[in-house]
């Protein structure tokens, strides 16, 4: 009889061990567990009916007792064989947290394991490329301010090396000196407003505008450029279109639209703004006849300091399409380049037509 019941205790722990195996293939931690509960509660169940028979059939406390122990003993293997198959795939993604957060910024937690496992390391792994993106951006900026703020100044040392030994005067320097401040002061200005950005604490001041008055005033200050070099300036708006917006945030937008496009556009060309109105949003294009754009240019045009192509060498901070993305962005609209049929390269932007919010500030 005791030979009955040790194999009705093995037969139980045999059985609860296949359950166990079972649920460590289930697809989620949620039917893992749940199919522990039910596996906790069946087995001893189960164990508590054959305890009833052979205690029946044959009276014996000792035997009793060995089916239950078998019967328990399974539920609790099993339960330990499936919790150390979950804690050892949460393990997996927090060695990942540890090796990131000791400064190995390529640290990935491994896929695959149950459902919830498996969302949990894919959320990991894309803010750890988010968290080393963003470091090679500081990085990045770190190398190009760093390069564009000592150019000026070293000139300025030398001009003023120059003066202190006497070998020019100082009216001599003086607009060279001016123009040098200008340029020093143009990128921290544009590093500044990058930096509001970045941390969310741009705020805009949104009213009903109308967007012709933007594109005149903006056309205005670059006029002087495009009139000494012979490049014609137009605009197209499509009717009275208004939209809610910040005045001075999106006028500088196409101030450095402008500017960008004047930049890259020969003499005799034509530069022009063209303003429709869609049905829930206004779309703004600045063309031109330039050279246009190469092949990785506009997905890459609006990072800063980016200036691997012709688009992105001549002049200025580097970071006027940078700050332009991020204002349109702020406004809620969206930006993008891309290359003319006709010749040149058109950069277009849209933002939210309609009423005011009725918060008028967003950080």
């Amino acid at each position: 009889m005791i030979a009955l019941a040790l194999a009705v205790a093995a037969a139980s722990l045999a059985a609860g061990l296949l359950v166990a195996l079972a649920l460590r293939a289930a697809p989620t931690v949620w039917l893992q567990v749940a199919g522990l509960a039910f596996l906790s509660v069946c087995v001893p169940l189960t164990a508590v009916l054959l305890s009833g028979w052979v205690m029946f059939h044959m009276g014996a406390d000792v035997k009793i007792l060995a089916v239950a122990a078998g019967s328990a003993s399974a539920a609790v293997v099993a339960g330990l064989l499936l919790a150390r198959t979950i804690t050892r795939s949460i393990r997996r993604v927090g060695d990942s947290a540890q090796q990131l957060a000791a400064g190995d910024l390529t640290a990935r937690a491994p896929g695959g394991g149950a459902a919830e496992i498996a969302q949990l390391a894919d959320s990991f792994n894309s803010m750890a490329a988010s968290i080393e993106q963003i470091f090679d951006a500081r990085r990045e900026l770190v190398v190009w301010a760093s390069h564009d703020l000592r150019t000026p100044l070293a000139s300025m040392q030398a001009m003023l090396e120059a003066i202190e030994d006497g070998l020019v005067e100082p009216e001599h320097y003086l607009p060279t000196l001016r123009q040098q401040v200008r340029t020093l002061s143009t990128l921290v200005d544009d590093l500044f407003e990058l930096a509001r950005i970045d941390a969310g604490v741009l705020r805009l001041e949104l009213e009903q505008t109308e967007v012709a008055g933007l594109v005149e005033s903006a056309l205005r200050l670059v006029r002087p450029e495009a009139d000494a070099r012979g490049i014609d300036l137009e605009s197209h708006v499509d009717g009275t279109t208004t939209a809610p917006l910040a005045p001075d945030k999106i006028e500088r937008v196409l101030f450095n639209l402008l500017t960008n496009a004047l930049r890259h556009t020969p003499s005799d060309g034509s530069v022009a703004v063209h303003v429709q109105r869609l049905d829930d949003e206004v779309l703004v294009r600045v063309e031109d006849t330039g050279e246009g754009l190469p092949a990785d240019a506009p997905a890459r045009m609006f990072e800063r300091f980016w200036r691997a192509d012709p688009a992105r060498t001549g002049g200025g901070t580097g970071l006027g399409l940078a700050i332009a993305r991020g204002l349109v962005e702020a406004h809620g609209g969206r930006i993008w380049a891309e290359n003319r049929p006709q010749g040149g390269a058109t950069v277009s932007f849209t933002l939210p037509a309609g009423a005011v919010p009725p918060s008028t500030a967003t950080s």
